[in-house]
Order: C-alpha cells, then sequence, then structure tokens
C-alpha cells in the first residue's frame, strides 16, 4: 500500500484483514496483476495540474484514502455472497476494478456485476490479467467502428496496452493492419500481426498520402482534425 503520494518508494508491504464478501460480492484470491502507467500516475500525482485538485478531491487531497493500487487482476474465486448467482467458488475470473483499485492485494472482494468474466482456460493468470482494461477496451472500440475483413486500419500507438490488443483483434477479424509506434517498438508490433509499420519519429502518416478505413487513435496524439485526411 501507499500512504502519500510520491516515487515508488512510497509504496510498502503491509499485512491487512481478508476482506469478507457481502451479499452480492465475490472474494477473489488474486494470482496475477499489472502494473500500468496508470498506476504510477495515481501515485505520484503526475497529471495535468489542471486535473490534479480534481484528482485529489477523490482519491484523498493530503493523501489516498485508496491505499492499495492496481486496477486488472486474475485469480480464482474463494467464496461468494448468498445472493451471488453468475459465479461459484473455484471459478477462474479476470477483471478491471477501475478506479476502485485494490488489485497489488492478495484479496479483493468485487461486486458480480462489476467488470468480472470467466477467465478462458486457454490463457495464463498474467495474459488474462492483461487483457482486462487493453484488451476489452480495444475490443469494445474495434466494435464500434464495425471493422469487418478486408478493411485497412492504422493503430496509432500500436504498442501500448490498448493499442497492441487492437492490433491483434483486428487482424483475427481479417484486417489489413497499419501499427504506429517508436522505432524501438516496430519489431514488436509486427510480431503482433501488423502487415506495416510506420516509426513516428521519422513520418508523419497523415502526410504520406495513404488513406485507411478505420484510424485508431490509442495515445490521444492523432485527433480527427489531423487524421480526417488520411480518412
Amino acid at each position: 500500500e501507499y500512504n502519500q503520494y510520491g516515487p515508488p518508494s512510497v509504496l510498502h508491504l503491509t499485512e491487512a484483514p481478508k476482506p469478507f464478501p457481502r451479499d452480492n460480492e465475490i472474494l477473489i484470491k488474486i494470482r496475477a496483476t499489472t502494473v500500468t502507467a496508470g498506476d504510477c500516475r495515481l501515485r505520484a500525482l503526475n497529471v495535468p495540474f489542471g486535473f490534479r485538485t480534481l484528482l485529489r478531491l477523490f482519491l484523498g487531497f493530503s493523501r489516498p484514502r485508496r491505499r492499495v493500487l492496481g486496477m486488472e487482476l486474475a485469480g480464482d474465486i474463494e467464496s461468494v455472497g448468498k445472493a451471488v448467482s453468475k459465479f461459484k467458488p473455484g471459478d477462474s475470473v479476470f477483471a478491471y476494478s477501475g478506479i476502485d483499485m485494490g488489485c497489488y492485494a492478495e484479496y479483493k472482494c468485487m461486486s458480480e456485476d462489476e467488470a468480472v468474466v470467466l477467465k478462458p482456460p486457454n490463457l495464463s493468470y498474467q495474459e488474462a490479467a492483461a487483457l482486462s482494461y487493453g484488451g476489452t477496451t480495444a475490443l469494445n472500440f474495434l466494435n464500434r467502428a464495425q471493422i469487418k475483413s478486408g478493411e485497412t486500419i492504422l493503430i496509432n500507438g500500436a504498442s501500448g496496452a490498448v493499442g497492441s490488443a487492437a492490433a491483434e483483434i483486428a487482424k483475427h477479424f481479417g484486417a489489413e493492419v497499419t501499427g504506429v509506434c517508436s522505432t524501438v517498438n516496430l519489431a514488436w508490433v509486427q510480431s503482433l500481426g501488423a502487415d506495416h509499420v510506420i516509426d513516428y519519429t521519422k513520418e508523419d502518416f497523415t502526410g504520406n498520402g495513404k488513406k485507411y478505413d478505420i484510424i485508431f487513435d490509442a495515445v490521444g496524439s492523432a485527433p480527427y482534425s489531423r487524421s480526417k485526411t488520411s480518412l
């Protein structure tokens, strides 16, 4: 947990009572979690100045109220509340807790109606935990875009949690994928299945004259006003 905002050194191990699920909750024994850029920003309050006060009001003005970080998990259900009908003890699940956090712990209680789903048996706990945010977010936006086989898609930020998942899912749908990333990540993005890669440190995709059916901006650096000429 952490009792003050700051660098990684503010984190420390501590013992806490094992939580007990309410009637509509499940108790998850956490087998894997993630350490994300979001966790680091919340730990250090490393956000734009205009958002810092709002974030302090939500998380705790002088010190954090939610003292255990972590938004993604995979694990096994140990027990369930008496009103739970979707899950049973022994189920393997993965979940996204969002701003409620708490996934760095050994155990976490969540409502059965939160973002919790059964873990496919062919996924490891580590793989499932890493999909909780990036994979589901990517799938949601690709569904909104109604991506189809044969379409061309450019993914800006193809090496991040959302962008890398989007690249793999888009290939699964049969799209022709172009990934935009930095030099160091070009080979990795290609290994995800990208048909083409663009090094944003050397080329601006909005000026190369190529057109795409879908532009998926995973990092917020390619707004519509700049990207519309590539659609």
